[in-house]
């Protein structure tokens, strides 16, 4: 739709923008004037909640993002932490929520491409990708559909540009039956001397439009992400962004290449709000003007308007700050590899931000104001209060432990994911030493020996039933997923997904799981440095479940020292790390066998999770720990069971300890909690060292044989359980077809 530029804004205009009557009142007094439709546009983009994050500033800023691993926090494109050798970690995760309902496969690859080039955009080469996905209930008619589309979008777009796909997690709830959640996550390897910012520097230097052409997809896509969806939520669809990876990898290449020589002064990926947002982010950063003629900017349709240019939000593109002199450099590189390069504007030195189209100026306003001036809400918020604890009594016990397993292992909340992860390539680079279904990815880092690990955690229900101890919790997991596979956990990034932070209870949880986020990286000196805020997900006033996805990231020195979760050899001892209490309440025993989801969710001792986990690691390092695996979803069964399909050897483990019930021992989900296997002639010294760390720990049974024994039940043969375990996605997937 063309807009003209003389259209006269009314009060239903300023709202189609989704900005407040004295949000509109606040631009007035900024600039003296009624705005343009381009003005008012530009505005809208860098002042919605998805850019400006007005709702959750004030709450960010108490989130620790320092630490001597740390080169650059929150504010760039990714966040940085060094890792040794003269090499650093770069990696973010982000949010494409809206976009991928609509349209989930376009919306979903999009997503991983976005996150891709805010990764090369700091000149890091991409080495993995990993996903958090959130779907209905599977009952419901579109699930389908959007787990169809999205896992093809997902492997699509990482498949053909070329990076390997290597974790993520996947969880169904009715919650999430109008708004499903797709965050993306993306790590990069960049030397240390050659990192690129966004900051423009220099008065008169040339500004550098790079990549794919210019559409009219995605307009508004930053400000419909700043919106609930309605009943309307299937007519949004030209607000989808269409991605192409391959044209991205060629983008990647150029950029990597270009960055070689002394070329570049800034950077920036053109995400969300397009043109407007990269430029003025440079503009500001750098306390620079910026004027852009976008005559020059290469356009892939007719007769667009100077609106649909600046608020287009069409993929694969680059804005770039160029040194003088180096523009036909620049251009051959960029022409060489089949891409788009065009000067379409410079740097000044007046702090404005103006935007020219066929002679004319469409837009002449402040360029820190934009940014530094966006409304910055602290908005009343109401505690969530604990919900009392649930006993062991409070909850039935099976009449079998042994079959009370295998439902659960059968169920959509703990089946196997390989109908998904297998759709993406994961081993491609070469680097992947652990591939999904483990705690953590591990990537070596070039040839090695060190190796990167990374885990995406949170639990939604916890965070629902109390959200301080669910942030806490989230953070935590991550720490131990990473420790489990014997790495030093650096810092992490998060992609926050609410609802209306408008309505005091939702931001109470927004509030409160940055609250514990905060305690547990203060607490386990795991900082974060990059992340993303996701609010408005709702439709028709119904809010997704609370899920404040955290992505970490740990450093493994030597690959050759790594741990896995698989069982390695028969008559190996179990021990268990942590103390059980055997805490039910929010825990997938109760959803699965009782369909409940009360109660409290268990308690995060950040003390016990440091001890117990630097423990672990000590162990791994030493090379007296055989396998490794964290305890979370589903408790001690299911994580022994996992251990087991994953070894194809069996495993006895012993009754309940006395004073804890039997239902409550195996499917408990109490934290800082690890199941490790050893030889058995070194068990004694194990629980020896361990009694003077501190560390709980006991002997709980051995490996072998070709079944699970639990406490005397009869034996589950791993045959079955691997066939119940891996039967339900592609069971419900099968036969689906795309209409």
């Amino acid at each position: 739709m063309s807009i003209p530029n003389d259209i006269k804004i009314t009060p239903e205009l300023v709202a189609e923008h989704g900005l407040k009557p004295d949000e509109y009142e606040r631009i007035l007094e900024l600039i003296g004037r009624e705005p343009t439709i381009t003005e008012l546009g530009i505005f809208s983009a860098m002042w919605n909640e998805h850019c400006s994050y007005k709702s959750s500033r004030v709450w960010l800023k108490t989130l620790p993002t320092e630490g001597p691993q740390v080169i650059q926090g929150p504010g760039e494109n990714a966040g940085i932490v060094d890792i040794g050798d003269g090499q650093c970690a770069v990696f973010k995760m982000e949010s494409h929520n809206h976009p991928s309902f609509i349209e989930p496969h376009q919306g979903a690859g999009t997503g991983v491409g976005g996150i891709l080039r805010d990764v090369f955009t700091m000149g890091a080469r991409p080495i993995a990708a990993l996903n958090a996905l959130r779907f209905g209930d599977p009952d419901h008619p579109k699930t389908r559909h959007l787990v169809s589309g999205v896992v093809a979008g997902i492997g699509g777009y990482g498949n053909s540009f070329g990076v390997p796909t290597v974790g993520g997690e996947v969880n169904f709830h009715p919650r999430y039956n109008g708004n499903i959640l797709v965050n993306a996550m993306a790590v990069g390897i960049a030397e240390t001397d050659k990192v690129f910012y966004a900051a423009a520097s220099g008065v008169g230097n040339p500004i550098v439009y790079l990549g794919s052409k210019t559409g009219r997809d995605g307009i508004h896509g930053a400000s419909m992400a700043s919106q609930e969806f309605g009943e309307d939520s299937e007519e949004k669809r030209p607000t989808v962004q269409v991605g192409d990876p391959f044209a991205e990898k060629l983008l990647l290449e150029a950029c990597l290449e270009l960055m070689e020589s002394d070329a570049v002064i800034a950077i920036q990926d053109m995400g969300a709000a397009g043109l407007t947002c990269s430029a003025v982010e440079m503009g500001a950063k750098g306390d620079l003007g910026v004027e852009l003629d976008l005559d020059m900017v290469p356009c892939r349709e007719a007769a667009m308007t100077a609106y649909e240019m600046m608020l287009s939000e069409s993929q694969e593109r680059m804005l770039m700050v160029l040194r003088p002199g180096y523009e036909d450099h620049a251009r051959a590189i960029f022409e060489k590899w089949d891409l788009d390069f065009a000067i379409v504007g410079r740097t000044t030195d007046d702090l404005r931000f103006r935007v020219k189209h066929g002679g004319d100026v469409m837009a002449d306003l402040p360029i820190k104001e934009l940014g530094d001036e966006a409304p910055c809400y602290d908005r009343p918020w109401t505690e969530t209060p604990l919900p009392a604890e649930l006993g062991a009594s409070d909850v039935p016990a099976p009449n079998s432990l042994a079959e009370a397993l295998v439902k659960m292992m059968a169920s959509p909340h703990l089946c196997s994911r390989r109908w998904i992860w297998e759709q993406y390539d994961h081993l491609i680079l070469g680097n992947t030493m652990q591939r999904p279904g483990g705690d953590a990815a591990v990537v070596r880092v070039d040839d090695g020996p060190k190796a990167l690990a990374m885990s995406v955690d949170v639990t939604p229900r916890y965070c629902e039933a109390h959200p301080e101890t669910g942030g806490k919790q989230a953070v935590a997991e991550v720490w131990r997923n990473i420790t489990a596979v014997g790495a030093r956990p650096l810092a992490i990034t998060d992609c926050l997904n609410f609802g209306n932070p408008e309505r005091p209870e939702i931001m109470g949880q927004l509030v409160g799981a940055i609250k514990g986020m905060g305690e547990a990286c203060r607490a386990l000196d795991f900082p974060v440095v990059s992340g993303n805020v996701s609010l408005y997900n709702e439709t028709s006033g119904k809010a997704i479940l609370p899920t404040p996805a955290i992505g970490g990231v740990g450093l493994l020195d030597d690959i050759d020292r790594m741990a896995t979760i698989a069982f390695k050899g028969e008559d190996e001892a179990i021990l268990l790390v942590g103390e059980t209490r055997g805490h039910l309440g929010r825990s997938i025993f109760l959803q699965v066998m009782h369909d409940r989801e009360d109660g409290a969710p268990p308690t995060v001792d950040l003390a016990a999770e440091r001890r117990n986990g630097q423990f672990v690691r000590a162990l791994i390092r030493d090379r007296s720990a055989t396998a490794v695996h964290d305890l979370s979803d589903g408790g001690l069964a299911v994580a022994v069971a996992e251990m087991a399909l994953a070894g194809g050897i069996g495993a006895t483990l012993d009754e309940a300890p006395d004073g804890v019930s039997s239902h409550a021992f195996f499917f408990g989900e109490d934290q800082a909690r690890y199941v490790v296997t050893c030889s058995r002639g070194s068990t004694a010294r194990i629980l020896e060292t361990a009694g003077k760390a501190g560390v709980p720990m006991s002997a709980i049974g051995w490996t072998g044989g070709d079944a699970l024994n639990l406490a005397g039940e009869d034996p589950i043969y791993l045959d079955e359980l691997r066939r119940r375990h891996e039967a339900w996605l592609p069971d419900y997937m099968a036969g689906w077809i795309e209409d």
